[in-house]
C-alpha cells in the first residue's frame, strides 16, 4: 500500500507539474520551463539593465528614406518595384545569394528613372551592405533563416530592419530582435501585408468605433495550398531535392507560419495594448502530403514534423479567444478566415464575405437600412454591406488605396504596407507594426511545437514587452498633423523628382546639402 501511495504521488507530480523539479526543460533561447498545475510555464529574461521598452518608439524624421534590399526572390524583386513609386525614396544597394537577381532589379530603378543601385551578393553579401553609412533601411525578403542575421547585422550597424514573415522562427530570435530593437532604438517591423488589406482595415475601424460590440472570439487562418509552388523556392545547390520552405517544414514542428492569420485580430484585440495572449493550446494531424512530398522528391521515408494542418487556440488576459490554422500541404480554396464574434454582431471574410448586424444596429451608427426587418442571424444585404464599409472606409485606404491597386502587390495591399512604412519614417512616427507584435505573431512555431511535443498541454505565452502591455489603452495607427503631413510629402516629391532628372550629380550635391546641414546643427 505505501509503495502504491509513492507510484501515485511521482505520478502527480510528473504529470500535474506540483513540483518545479519535475518535467522541465530549455527553449532555443536558453529560457527555462516548468510545469505548474498542468501548464507549462515559460521564464521570461529580464530587460538587461539601462534598457527600455519600445512602445510607440519613434525615430527621428527622415525627409528621404534611403533603402537597401536583401533577399530578391519571389518577395523581395516584387518589393523593389513597388518602392520606385513612393516619393522620398533612393533605393541605395540589391543584395541577393545570386548576382544574376539582384542585377535585374536594376531594370525597375531604370524604368523609373532612378540611378542604379550598388549590387552585392553572396552567402554574407548583405553584411558589406549593412556597414554602408549611406543606408537607414534594410528590407529583408530572404528565405526564413537568413531573417535574423540580416536584421541584426542592420540594427547592430545603427540601420531599421523591415523582415518579412515570418521574421523569427524561435523564442532566441525573438528575444534577440527585441534586445535589439531596445538597446538600439531601431525599428524592427514584421512585414505583414494582410493587416493592410481592404476588409480588414475597414473592419478594425468598424471594431475600433464599437460597431461590433464587445468582441470575445476571433479567427484567422493560412490555408494556401502550395503545391504550385515548392519547386519555386531557393535550392542551396543541385543535391537541394526540396527548396528551402518544405525542408524547414519537414524539420519544425508548430504553426510556422501564423502571421497572416493573427496579425488581423491581434490588432482588433489590442493585443499589448489592453490585452495579451496569455496561453496556447496547439494540435496538428499527422504529416501525410508533406511526407510523400519528400518521398517523391529524395526517395526517402523522413520523420517529417509539420502535421498537414495545424491548430492553436489562444486565450487572453482578459479572457477573449483565439483560434489559428496552418495547412499548406492540402488542396483547398485558399483561406485567411478573419472571423470576428462581438455581442452586437459578426464579420467574415472568407469563404464568405460579409456582416452581421441589425436594422436597429445600422441606423445607430447612422445608416439607413434596405429595409427594417434585417435580422444579425444572417449576412448583411449588399446594399447595407457596401453602405456600412463606406462608412468605415479606413483613412489609411482613402490616402493609398486607389494607388495601390494600379501598383499591386497581391491586390495592393502591400504597396499600402509600403507607403505606410516610408510614410512613419518620413513623419517620425511610430510604425503600425512594433518589435512587440513580431515577438507576439511569431512565437506560435516554437510555442505551440512544445505544447504538440506535451500531448497539446496549455503553454503560457510569455509577456514580450515585460510589464507594459497594459500601458497603452487601444490599438491605434500613428499620423502626423495635416501641416508636417503636408511639408514631408513636398520635400519627398521634390527630391524624387530632382533625383529622376538630375541623377547620380543631384544625389551627390543633394547628400553634400544634408551633411552640411547635420554639421551646422551639431555646433549649436
Amino acid at each position: 500500500m505505501i509503495k502504491l501511495s509513492k507510484f501515485l504521488v511521482f505520478i502527480s507530480l510528473t504529470f500535474f507539474g506540483v513540483s518545479k523539479s519535475w518535467a522541465q526543460g530549455t527553449l532555443s533561447d536558453g529560457s527555462k520551463w516548468h510545469w505548474n498545475k498542468g501548464t507549462i510555464v515559460i521564464e521570461t529574461p529580464q530587460r538587461p539593465a539601462g534598457q527600455q521598452n519600445a512602445l510607440q518608439l519613434a525615430a527621428p524624421k527622415l525627409n528621404v528614406v534611403r533603402v537597401g534590399f536583401v533577399g530578391l526572390g519571389m518577395r523581395g524583386m516584387p518589393a523593389v518595384e513597388r518602392w520606385t513609386h513612393i516619393p522620398g525614396v533612393q533605393i541605395v544597394a540589391l543584395c541577393d545569394y545570386n548576382k544574376n537577381n539582384a542585377e535585374k532589379c536594376q531594370d525597375f530603378l531604370k524604368k523609373a528613372s532612378m540611378p542604379n543601385a550598388a549590387i552585392y551578393y553572396g552567402e554574407k553579401g548583405y553584411v558589406d551592405l549593412c556597414k554602408r553609412n549611406d543606408i537607414d533601411l534594410v528590407y529583408i525578403a530572404t528565405d526564413w533563416l537568413h531573417h535574423v542575421p540580416v536584421a541584426k547585422c542592420a540594427m547592430e550597424n545603427g540601420k531599421h530592419a523591415a523582415i518579412e514573415v515570418p521574421s523569427a522562427m524561435n523564442m532566441k530570435d525573438i528575444w534577440e530582435l527585441i534586445n535589439l530593437s531596445e538597446r538600439t532604438r531601431k525599428h524592427c517591423m514584421l512585414l505583414e501585408n494582410c493587416i493592410y488589406d481592404w476588409y480588414e482595415m475597414n473592419t478594425l475601424n468598424m471594431a475600433q468605433h464599437g460597431v461590433f460590440g464587445e468582441i470575445v472570439h476571433a479567427s484567422g487562418a493560412y490555408r494556401h495550398c502550395l503545391s504550385p509552388y515548392w519547386d519555386a523556392y531557393w535550392k542551396k545547390d543541385a543535391d537541394d531535392k526540396l527548396g528551402w520552405r518544405l525542408e524547414y517544414n519537414m524539420k519544425h514542428r508548430g504553426d510556422v507560419y501564423a502571421t497572416h492569420g493573427l496579425g488581423p485580430v491581434a490588432q482588433v484585440l489590442n493585443i499589448h495594448r489592453g490585452d495579451r495572449m496569455k496561453t496556447l493550446v496547439a494540435m496538428d494531424t499527422k504529416s501525410y502530403t508533406g511526407k510523400a512530398l519528400v518521398k517523391e522528391r529524395t526517395g526517402k521515408d523522413v520523420d517529417f514534423r509539420n502535421g498537414d494542418f495545424t491548430t492553436t487556440l489562444i486565450r487572453t488576459e482578459n479572457g477573449k479567444m483565439i483560434d489559428i490554422n496552418h495547412d499548406v500541404m492540402n488542396p483547398q480554396p485558399y483561406s485567411r478566415m478573419y472571423q470576428l464574434v462581438g455581442s452586437k454582431g459578426f464579420a467574415n471574410k472568407y469563404p464568405n464575405e460579409g456582416y452581421a448586424l441589425t436594422s436597429a444596429d445600422l441606423k445607430s451608427f447612422g445608416i439607413k437600412p434596405s429595409r427594417e426587418n434585417i435580422s444579425n442571424h444572417d449576412y448583411l444585404p449588399e446594399a447595407d454591406k457596401k453602405a456600412l464599409e463606406t462608412k468605415f472606409y479606413h483613412p489609411i485606404l482613402k490616402k493609398y488605396g486607389e494607388m495601390a491597386k494600379e501598383v499591386g502587390g497581391h491586390g495592393g495591399m502591400d504597396f499600402v504596407e509600403d507607403s505606410r512604412l516610408v510614410y512613419c519614417l518620413q513623419n517620425g512616427l511610430p510604425l503600425d507594426i512594433d518589435i512587440y507584435d513580431l515577438g507576439e505573431w511569431c512565437c506560435l512555431a516554437e510555442l505551440g511545437a512544445l505544447s504538440m511535443d506535451n500531448n497539446s498541454a496549455p503553454v503560457e505565452i510569455p509577456d514580450f514587452t515585460r510589464g507594459f502591455w497594459h500601458k497603452q489603452k487601444g490599438y491605434t495607427h500613428a499620423f502626423a498633423s495635416p501641416e508636417d503631413e503636408a511639408e514631408a510629402e513636398r520635400i519627398a516629391k521634390e527630391f524624387t523628382k530632382g533625383m529622376k532628372s538630375g541623377g547620380e550629380k543631384f544625389l551627390r550635391k543633394y547628400w553634400k546639402a544634408e551633411a552640411q546641414k547635420t554639421k551646422r546643427n551639431k555646433k549649436r
